[in-house]
């Protein structure tokens, strides 16, 4: 049995600097669920992430039998949006839309994926429509946010000038991978890669 650090693996993808700087990520498979409502009140964020988990490790458990890999869960990801997106800091989070998702490795296409998130969702009553999709943001911009979640703001600020700077121009919708879990970890060293796609000039 050979057991894998994902984050390792694909580290570029899953690691950022405490400055803003340039990545390009590349189309990758992922576990997806769609939703809206505050994620601290919304049925719908909680059916989610209820979901999300028991596919990820079934999906693990098969591509170990299947390949004799065994590794990491990646941790949750989320791409946050609204449909008023010019206003978004301003809205309620009940406004807000999201699709919450977690990342697998290449390794998925040696199993037959969609059966095992059939029937686990079958055996297990799971609340969420969970579907496989290949994602990636392409060109973007990234930083590390060390800290709590309410206190983003003045680093998602830092990586809109430094996109503004760069000649670039904001698309796609807002990324976030959560590196920490918030159940182990204390808000002040949560630590939070904020993403988001950029278009334009980009010079190498």
């Amino acid at each position: 049995m050979t057991a894998v650090d994902l984050k390792k693996t694909y580290r570029a993808l899953y690691s950022a600097p405490r400055e803003p700087a340039l990545v390009t990520v590349p189309p990758r498979p992922h576990l997806m669920v769609d939703g809206a409502g505050d994620p601290n009140a919304a049925p719908a964020y909680r059916d989610a992430i209820a979901s999300l988990y028991p596919l990820a490790y079934a999906l693990r458990a098969a591509i170990r039998d299947a390949t004799g890999t065994a590794y990491t869960v990646m941790p949750l990801e989320g791409l946050w949006w609204a449909d008023d997106i010019e206003r978004f800091r301003e809205l309620p989070r009940s406004a807000w839309r999201w699709t919450m998702m977690i990342s697998l490795p290449d390794d998925v296409g040696q199993v037959d994926a969609a059966a095992v998130v059939e029937r686990t969702t079958a055996a297990r009553d799971l609340p969420a429509a969970v579907r496989l999709e290949s994602f990636g943001d392409g060109e973007a911009a990234q930083v590390l946010h060390v800290g709590p979640y309410s206190a983003e703001a003045p680093t998602v600020d830092a990586l809109h000038a430094f996109v503004a700077a760069s000649g670039l121009e904001l698309t796609g919708r807002h990324h976030e991978i959560y590196l920490s879990d918030p159940r182990r970890v204390a808000p002040e060293r949560l630590r939070t890669i904020i993403r988001q796609p950029v278009a334009g000039g980009r010079e190498r």
